[in-house]
């Protein structure tokens, strides 16, 4: 006879496993458990009937899982399937939960909320018909004690992993805690953490539906370990995250409360440093893109304590943004004729340079856009490739800007450090871009010849979006993140060689080439601008001075050796400090005029430096005069040759170079091959040797121009005939006796005019660049042009002596 409860039914205790007939109710997603107290959500009327119906007898239902799709649970499940019934059109589990229903709150939707107790688990038999209800006859399962060793050890083992679950878990109800560790049922301990744990339908249902406690163990102990796992490393996270967001939050609650302060103290003003950024913004017109920018870092700033580190770097940031010249162009002076003038007046000569400007100007006058040449001045030093620069920046009514490359071996220097770094700036190409104010400044690169790589990166390279046309337009410094466009930038680049310019780099320049000044050029340069200059710089504004063309000739050829004019300059300049210290001594008299004549140059500067060179003025065998161009000029190159006894060998001596050795060879075997129309015996190779010598042996000589000199020398050892004295020549010879083109015409003959040549032979191929001599040059030489090596020794060789045949 079974007890009644508090609620006036039968209590069910384990030993009844008696069959009933109870009403039915599937479960949607919904698993009840034995000895557990579970609400439930009921709608449609049917369900609400049926409990309805059952709270008013004894107040026991049969409780079903409905089944999820097969479809849609794992092939672990298939035997729920297997052992499924059907309740009402409804496949649910063969196994389900006799419960009693505690409590029924009926709600104004129609649903219901029920209060159910699971009692015992239960197997359902059969359905029957009673009064349209679902009724079934069912059987309860009667649990079986297990007290093997390895059902006792998975207990231990699940309650184990349940306390590490709870410790992971502080809103887990402390009373279902101490009654599931205090349970002596282990069934029931078992229906209780399947109940309480975090696990999925089908998981819950596999439990319940399993019929050994030992099953049932067994999965409740995988789904632990796994919700322990879970449980950790969800741990592990949640620390991580406050880790971060700690120090974070900290600030700003810190923030705010500081906000809150200063506005009950009145100190809330606005920060002074936002107030001048939205001024300057104001003022200014700035692209889209950069006032997005210059907006959002503001907020940003807004929000960082100003005696923080981090505050001082974003401003900086946002002032190299508003300072940097955007849209702000210099209005170029498009009088070509205004501006050659400036030209011509800041400089002598260098026509080829100030035509290529005046062209620049003449095309942007007509086509009214900004887009500006990419030029590089190639030259010695001291020619004025920088004060050029100015010059073109002055006579076109722009900003100029210069930085030194030399010796720049970081990429950073042009395309700037990124802000992540400490001390982060622009490149120097931004910050140039700064220093100008305007958006189409002459922006000279100093020294490109003299760029450096190492493992920081290739300047070079990041200059080949600098000096391109088709991508300056948008070149991105690393620190302004910005494209900024640089296409109005007129760039102009010195170098003294090309030879050390990357190929990809110099493709991109318009090359310009300044050959050193020429002794007649640096006479009129120091006339026109170096003495005046100087005597300014040294105090003499008020000292009349004369400086006589003599003068500075004794200057030039004898104190200074150079393409350019720096140390012409810096001699002057000496000269013009002793009258300084004489006229302070009272030496000289300031009110009177004074003549610096040649003498008073030697007095004041000491012995001559430099030796001319003296051309040939007597008619020598073996001896013929060449020319040569170097970095400081043009010279006279005398070419000596010699015969001794020995096995036709030939000797070169005088520093020369591989080029130049191959010149004397060919030389030497053109005679060979043609001794007979020169008239000289063939056996005299077999039985002599030649020895051919360049003088000032110290100096390193090269360059294939010295061919004809050495041929017209080694036919007149050969032949016995003098060499015309006073007579230069230059060209290179081939095997079949050609005489082709060679270059530095111009230095060369000035320098053969200045040596006391009379006479000028070149090639027949370099007649055109007679155009560039100047033409007092030309009025005091006589040029004579060849093709071949016969008309050369045709003129070079005097007829023969009797004496010397």
């Amino acid at each position: 006879m079974s007890e009644l409860n508090e609620f006036g039914g039968p209590e069910l205790g384990p030993e009844d496993t008696e069959i009933k007939k109870v009403p039915v109710l599937p479960l949607v997603d919904a698993v009840v458990f034995p000895y557990t107290l579970s609400p439930l959500v009921l709608d449609g009327e049917r369900s609400v009937e049926i409990v309805e119906n059952a709270s008013t007898s004894d107040r026991l239902i049969g409780l079903f899982a409905q089944l999820p799709a097969r479809g849609d649970i794992g092939s672990g499940f298939a035997e729920l399937h297997e052992n499924s019934s059907t309740i009402d059109g409804h496949e649910v589990a063969g196994i389900g939960v006799l419960a009693r229903i505690v409590k029924m709150l009926r709600f104004p939707d129609g649903t219901i909320r029920v209060l159910v107790r699971g009692l015992k688990r239960i197997k359902l038999i059969d359905m029957v018909e009673d009064q349209d209800l679902d009724v079934a006859i069912v059987e309860p399962i009667k649990e079986e004690e297990d007290v093997d060793i390895e059902t006792v050890a998975m207990v231990r083992n699940a309650l184990a992993q349940f306390q590490e679950v709870i410790k992971f878990s502080p809103s887990f109800p402390e009373e279902l805690k101490i009654a599931i560790l205090n349970i002596d049922d282990n069934s029931r301990m078992v229906d209780l953490i399947a109940d309480s744990i975090n696990i999925s339908y089908p998981e819950k249902l596999n439990i319940l539906t399993l019929s050994t406690l030992k099953e049932r163990l067994q999965i409740l102990t995988m789904l632990l370990n796994r919700e322990v796992e879970v449980l950790h490393l969800g741990s592990e996270i949640q620390h991580q995250v406050h880790d971060t967001l700690g120090k974070s939050q900290r600030d700003f609650f810190l923030r705010e409360q500081l906000k809150t302060i200063k506005k009950e103290l009145g100190e809330g003003a606005k920060n002074p440093d936002v107030a001048l950024i939205k001024e300057k913004m104001s003022e200014i017109n700035l692209p889209k893109e950069v006032e997005t920018v210059v907006v959002k870092e503001t907020e940003r700033l807004e929000m960082i304590p100003q005696a923080s580190s981090e505050y001082q770097i974003a401003y900086t940031y946002i002032d190299w943004l508003l300072e940097v010249p955007w849209n702000k162009f210099s209005e170029d002076r498009l009088d070509v004729k205004a501006a050659s003038k400036i030209l011509n007046k800041d400089h002598y000569g260098l026509e080829d340079i100030k035509e290529r400007i005046l062209e620049f100007l003449a095309v942007l006058q007509l086509k009214k856009d900004r887009k500006s040449p990419i030029l590089c001045f190639v030259g010695p030093p001291g020619v004025g490739k920088t004060s050029l620069g100015k010059s073109i920046a002055k006579a076109m009514g722009r900003k100029f800007v210069r930085i030194s490359l030399g010796g720049v071996r970081d990429e950073a220097e042009i395309r700037g450090h990124r802000r992540t770094y400490v001390g982060a700036l622009p490149g120097r190409l931004i910050q140039g871009m700064k220093k100008a104010g305007t958006s189409n400044p002459v922006f000279m690169l100093d020294e490109i010849d003299k760029l450096a790589n190492d493992q920081r990166g290739d300047p070079s390279s990041a200059l080949l979006e600098v000096l391109d046309p088709q991508q300056n337009n948008a070149f991105n410094d690393h620190y302004l993140e910005v494209d900024y466009d640089l296409s109005s930038v007129m760039f102009i680049a010195t170098a003294n060689i090309l030879d050390t310019i990357p190929p990809a780099l110099r493709d991109r320049m318009e090359i310009i080439r300044l050959p050193g000044y020429t002794p007649m050029e640096k006479k009129q340069i120091a006339k026109r601008f170096l003495v005046p200059r100087q005597t300014k710089e040294n105090g003499l504004d008020n000292l009349k001075i004369n400086f006589p063309m003599s003068s500075i000739e004794e200057i030039v050829s004898y104190y200074t050796r150079e393409g350019g004019v720096r140390n012409l300059e810096r001699t002057l300049g000496t000269v013009l400090r002793k009258v300084a210290r004489k006229v302070v001594e009272g030496d000289i008299d300031i009110n009177e005029k004074l003549t610096l004549s040649t003498e008073d140059i030697k007095k004041f500067l000491g012995r001559r430096k430099f030796i001319r060179d003296q051309a040939e003025t007597k008619a020598e065998v073996g001896v013929a005069t060449g020319m040569a161009w170097t970095s400081v000029g043009g010279t006279i190159l005398p070419i000596e040759a010699s015969i001794m006894h020995g096995k036709g060998a030939l000797k070169l001596t005088g520093s020369l170079g591989t080029v130049m050795k191959e010149s004397a060879m060919t030389a030497f075997s053109l005679v060979r091959s043609r001794c007979n129309e020169f008239n000289i015996d063939h056996d005299i190779f077999n039985t002599s040797e030649f020895h051919v010598h360049v003088p000032d042996g110290a100096t390193p000589k090269d360059g294939p121009s010295a061919g004809v000199t050495m041929t017209v020398a080694l036919v007149s050892l050969l032949t016995g005939r003098k060499v015309r004295p006073r007579t230069a020549m230059t060209g290179e010879i081939t095997l079949r006796g050609k005489v082709t083109a060679i270059g530095g015409v111009k230095e060369k003959v000035i320098g053969a005019l200045r040596a006391g040549i009379k006479t000028v032979i070149i090639p027949k191929q370099n007649e055109k660049d007679l155009d560039d001599i100047p033409e007092e040059v030309k009025k005091k030489l006589e040029f004579k042009t060849v093709a071949t090596i016969d008309e050369a020794l045709d003129f070079m060789l005097l007829p023969q002596s009797k004496k010397n045949k």
